[in-house]
């Protein structure tokens, strides 16, 4: 159904304008007194010499009075057994007639292209005919292809039998030296759905969109298929075109209504481009040897195992502390930041042309904390990608005002109150804002550096590998003189802050309480009045090179200030590493998957979930998960982020760090068997239930390790995670009616758990699922710097 209503959209719309047709009466009698004669005619025809001239003017005439007049599809079907033939013609005008033929065909109706599709010689034979020397028959072809790509199995096909190959061979051949672009607005006012009109010949145009098409109807395995050296080559001319259309999209150069008659015009717009380029790049070895990656870890945490080790063990997610910058002998260490900072230009000059840097940006959008399809993202994102930087997503403009303590944004203070709250893309006016805005005080805060700039995303990619998590994030901040950027407040991530250029005064407070934030739940801006003057505070200076590590949930603010070396006050730009401990990669989540995995070696047949016993069993496990949710929001350590998976490049880490590991999960393992909680779990449950929620969405990830357990083994081996909201509430009102023997069970189930539970059986699986993770936000930064390497 889906397929359908697409096609109906695709064929009411056009892949391109097609040249009007005759509808008179006569010709449709003339029409319809041909059907039965003209595929004799043309097998007679097919019988002779294709050499013979008199036999190409007949084919000729026949397909040029079929063409001429309305398609009917019983017609449109005795002919397609002959177009194999037609188009291997030596004729150049038959074989272009036929693919037209071929083309009108598939958009007659849905029914009519998956007819046409299902033709494996019609496609072989189509397909053959892009690469010809022959320009009208090329286009002719590709305008056939195009035809064909209305439906989902018709790009699927064209997929299966290289056509996307052929189409990228085809247009690297002859796409010409020029890429001179313009843009035009469509029937929608997106930004990324501008369209993109071409001053090179109609020829490259067809092919581009052609290809295009196919390659974001790609799914991941058909995208590693394509040869690495035909991506790499089409991936450089679609970001010349890129470069283009981003440079005429930021000077708002588009044409209007009318305007550009002398351009090829098709259906591309900003966000296909866009996500081709994407798409190219998912699969491309994350990062060139650039540097050693052990000299991340010792630039900006230690010099020596022992360092680290103290680190981890007396200040990772407690104390906040400073790294200076090294003496002169370690230049090579330095370099991490030197070449990022070259990237942006010499640092005097800086501020001066911020407004050109972010003119090179696209905003990063979103992506969820458990999207583990990078596809999925793509498809809820192409109607966006591409697009300029985004207010308050991708970039901020504040200062604190220092008398009320309160943080003042710049676009919000300039914008227009009555008007309605819509994202606020930025535009060169807005760019060039900033760099006043800057002037005036505000400091320019740019999210996601680590999918623009190569440098970081290597720094924040090795970060990220030793702390044992998927992905690491990394802010910039440029704050003027004598200014505040931010008001006080906490992250709920681990953050390094490496100071590039200039100083900044830092001001640490020591967590609230003993709880760690989780990710992603609320973190509020704090009053001075909310600090109890006898917590702890560290005052820490930083100058150029220094990185201070900043625990999550730690209050903290941060100004520019007098320095003390040589009595100047200037600038600061900083970068601030973000460790991002997503749910399951905190010890919690761990203790989620062992139970998982416990689970799974319990039962070689599915326990029955229409008998007593099957329910008890299923929900008491389910319950346990509760339970570990509830220990979790009162014992700090579920909170602490897991290290099993962590890598780092010191001999002697791995050995220590894994008996530090495994005592942790002992520690949880004897506090969950010590906890009781069962009639706790069994209110929250029911309190969600009665709020219509599900009450195990929080651990909904653990679906995935489900699903990678069935294509391994074959089998559905855990059904009941697949339980639905309403059977939920159900099966839980048989568990209360049995309440007494459902908390025997429970307690059985739990006191099981933790005798038999095997930390090494449960690494296994959390690397799994830490792999996943990892691949596809390492797919997200390919395709993000991919845009921005223009």
């Amino acid at each position: 159904m889906e397929d359908l209503q697409e096609f109906k959209k695709k064929n009411n719309n056009g892949n391109r304008k097609r040249k009007s047709q005759s509808h008179s009466n006569t010709g449709n009698t003339d029409r319809r007194s041909n059907t039965l004669t003209f595929p004799l005619l043309m097998a007679a025809a097919l019988s002779h010499s294709h050499t013979n001239t008199n036999t190409h003017t007949l084919v000729k005439d026949c397909l040029t009075k079929f063409l001429s007049h309305p398609i009917q599809p019983h017609e449109a079907t005795c002919i397609l057994s002959l177009c194999p033939l037609l188009l291997r013609s030596k004729s150049p005008y038959i074989a272009t007639l036929t693919a037209q033929f071929v083309g009108a065909v598939s958009l007659l109706s849905f029914e009519m292209n998956h007819q046409v599709v299902s033709d494996f010689h019609t496609l072989k034979a189509l397909i053959s005919l892009i690469p010809t020397s022959r320009k009208a028959v090329s286009m002719a072809a590709c305008d056939g292809l195009l035809d064909i790509c209305s439906t989902c199995l018709g790009r699927q096909r064209l997929l299966h039998f290289s056509a996307l190959e052929t189409l990228m061979f085809a247009f690297l051949e002859v796409q010409g030296s020029s890429t001179l672009i313009s843009l035009s607005t469509g029937d929608d006012v997106n930004i990324a759905s501008l369209r993109i009109g071409f001053q090179k010949g109609e020829l490259p145009v067809l092919l581009l969109n052609a290809a295009i098409i196919l390659i974001n109807t790609c799914n991941i395995e058909q995208l590693r298929k394509i040869p690495s050296k035909l991506s790499e080559c089409f991936s450089v001319s679609l970001k010349e075109v890129w470069r283009e259309a981003h440079k005429k999209m930021i000077n708002s150069d588009i044409l209007g209504a009318g305007q550009g008659m002398n351009l090829y015009f098709s259906n591309i717009t900003i966000s296909d481009l866009a996500e081709s380029i994407f798409r190219l790049s998912i699969n491309v070895d994350q990062f060139p040897a650039l540097m050693s990656s052990n000299i991340v870890e010792r630039r900006i945490f230690w010099s020596s195992e022992d360092d680290f080790k103290h680190f981890i063990l007396n200040q990772w997610e407690v104390l906040p502390c400073v790294v200076r910058r090294f003496s002169s002998a370690s230049l090579e260490v330095d370099e991490i930041f030197t070449s990022f900072m070259q990237s942006l230009c010499f640092k005097d000059s800086f501020p001066l042309v911020l407004s050109s840097i972010l003119q090179d940006l696209i905003s990063c959008l979103p992506i969820d904390s458990d999207e583990l399809d990078i596809l999925n993202f793509l498809m809820e994102v192409r109607n966006k990608l591409g697009c300029p930087l985004i207010n308050e997503q991708d970039i901020r403009v504040l200062r604190t005002d220092n008398q009320f303590k309160q943080e003042v944004h710049f676009f919000q203070e300039n914008s227009d109150s009555c008007r309605v709250k819509t994202p606020h893309v930025l535009c060169l006016d807005d760019m060039l804002k900033c760099q006043e805005a800057h002037n005036d005080g505000y400091t320019v805060a740019l999210r996601g550096m680590e999918f623009r700039f190569e440098r970081v995303a290597l720094i924040v990619d090795r970060l990220a590998s030793i702390f044992g998590q998927p992905s690491a994030g990394a802010n910039m901040y440029l704050t003027p003189p004598n200014s505040q950027g931010l008001a006080r407040h906490y992250d709920d991530h681990c953050v390094f802050v490496c100071q590039i250029f200039g100083s900044k005064q830092w001001k640490i407070f020591s967590q609230p309480n003993g709880q760690l934030p989780r990710l992603y739940d609320p973190c509020n801006i704090l009053n001075n009045e909310t600090i109890d003057d006898t917590r702890d505070c560290y005052n820490f200076f930083l100058n150029e090179g220094d990185v201070l590590y900043i625990p999550r949930g730690c209050p903290h603010e941060a100004c520019t200030h007098y320095n003390k070396q040589d009595g100047s006050v200037g600038f600061s730009l900083h970068l601030t590493l973000g460790v991002e401990v997503e749910p399951p990669f905190e010890w919690e989540g761990f203790m989620h998957i062992a139970l998982f995995c416990w689970k799974r070696t319990q039962h070689h047949s599915h326990p029955s979930l229409k008998s007593l016993s099957g329910i008890l069993n299923v929900m008491s496990t389910r319950l346990l998960h509760i339970v570990i949710g509830l220990i979790g929001n009162s014992d700090p350590a579920f909170r602490k982020a897991c290290l099993v998976a962590a890598a780092s490049s010191q001999s002697n880490t791995n050995s220590w760090l894994d008996q530090c590991q495994r005592t942790i999960f002992s520690y949880l393992i004897n506090k969950i068997s010590r906890e009781l909680r069962f009639q706790e779990a069994l209110k929250s449950v029911e309190a969600a239930i009665e709020r219509n929620e599900d009450p195990f969405q929080q651990i909904k990830w653990l679906g995935y390790l489900n699903q990678e357990r069935e294509s391994v083994e074959g089998h559905d081996w855990d059904l009941d995670w697949y339980v639905g909201s309403t059977e939920i509430k159900d099966i839980f009102a048989v568990y209360v009616e049995y309440k007494e023997m459902a908390e025997r069970v429970f307690m059985d189930v739990k006191s099981k758990f933790c005798n038999e539970v095997s930390y090494d059986d449960v690494t296994a699986n959390y690397k799994l699922l830490h792999e996943k993770y990892e691949e596809v936000r390492k797919q997200y930064m390919n395709g993000m710097l991919s845009l921005h390497s223009i």
